[in-house]
């Protein structure tokens, strides 16, 4: 079938995990046969921000990384919908898609009931924005799907959609696997935005004072690193390396012994069950990792078995020394966590179940009639 996926962008994955997802979604569906079609605005802030940085080479190593995966970028004054979608099967729209262009899809369905419609929402702008959430005028789609239980439930309470899924992100073991014999270049390694403030203390606590005080060789990637930030590591010793591509991430944890992960404000404490992306692809790729606390009350993983969870910053240094001193306890923790991902949480799993809900829906033409 076609499928047609309205992102922010596919390309360039400069402060927009969502790339991470759709990447692996997109690749999974191509790989099966299906005809998938993706459309970025022509001035997407990601791919701005990424060229003005590192010129147009990221994109050209994008191309290369993802030969099977494609995007028109257009620009709302030209975007021609009867031609995009007019031989659609599923569209898919990103919540980070201009709120106009979301009605105007909406209405088009409206007008061509022959495809199926859903919104992706895979951010916490739910809570965090509730007004500009509202905003957004899903009255024509067929619902949405949420990366988490609490997102979900929270369009079905508010009236925001008729149907609401759960539908978790995952990793594509096509890119995010395990890397034997790499050479060991550190202790420590952190891939993660410092972002907006959102987790500045808990940085603090569970990733650049245990470092600190353990004299771990450490290294961090991200972007949007304020001053602070930047003198924050040096302070603790760590090496800053800048944006990283997300497809070189496995490369990057064969060479360390472990990571962590530090969960933003909003997920620990209006939204629980929700682990962003990186967890699953720092487990896909065999890599010991320690999480500061948040509730995996979906039971998506096996705390202490797929990794060790630090209710603060003294049990997270007391973890990070026991991973130092005991390789068997290192590879426990990367094998059960691989399984875990191989098992339950790849995009294949993710595929399968948006077909399953594709599946689902009745047929468009006696839900409009209803």
């Amino acid at each position: 079938m076609r499928v047609i996926v309205f992102c922010h962008s596919l390309v360039s994955d400069w402060n927009h995990g969502n790339a991470h997802f759709l990447r692996g979604v997109c690749s999974d569906l191509s790989a099966r046969g299906h005809d998938v079609r993706v459309y970025e605005p022509a001035d997407a802030w990601s791919v701005q921000n990424l060229v003005a940085e590192h010129g147009e080479a990221p994109l050209q190593g994008f191309a290369a990384a993802y030969p099977q995966l494609h995007s028109t970028r257009y620009t709302p004054d030209t975007l021609d919908l009867d031609a995009a979608l007019g031989e659609a099967d599923l569209v898919l729209v990103h919540e980070w898609n201009d709120h106009g262009l979301v009605k105007r899809i909406g209405e088009h369905r409206h007008a061509n009931p022959q495809y199926r419609l859903l919104f992706h929402d895979t951010h916490h702008r739910a809570v965090t924005e509730p007004d500009s959430m509202a905003a957004y005028d899903l009255r024509h789609y067929d619902g949405v799907l949420a990366f988490g239980s609490a997102i979900r439930d929270l369009y079905r309470a508010r009236g925001w959609a008729a149907r609401a899924w759960t539908w978790h992100e995952a990793a594509d073991p096509r890119v995010f696997h395990p890397i034997p014999g790499a050479q060991r270049e550190g202790d420590l390694v952190w891939v993660g935005n410092w972002g907006d403030e959102e987790r500045t203390a808990e940085l603090h606590e569970f990733l650049l004072g245990p470092v600190k005080d353990l004299h771990l060789q450490a290294r961090i990637h991200g972007v949007r690193y304020p001053d602070h930030a930047l003198a924050a590591l040096r302070d603790a010793g760590i090496t800053y390396g800048g944006w990283l591509p997300n497809y070189q991430a496995p490369q990057l944890f064969a060479r360390y012994r472990m990571t962590v992960h530090v969960p933003r404000r909003p997920y620990v404490q209006a939204l629980p069950g929700i682990p962003t992306i990186r967890v699953f692809e720092a487990l896909a790729c065999g890599i010991p990792l320690v999480s500061a606390p948040w509730d995996d009350c979906e039971g998506l993983f096996e705390p202490g078995a797929d990794f060790l969870v630090a209710r603060d910053g003294a049990e997270m240094r007391e973890h990070l020394r026991a991973l130092m001193a005991d390789d068997a306890l290192c590879a426990s923790l990367a094998e059960h966590g691989l399984r875990t991902i191989l098992a339950r949480h790849t995009c294949a799993h993710r595929v399968d179940e948006l077909l399953d809900i594709y599946e689902e829906l009745h047929p468009v033409n006696e839900v409009l009639k209803a």
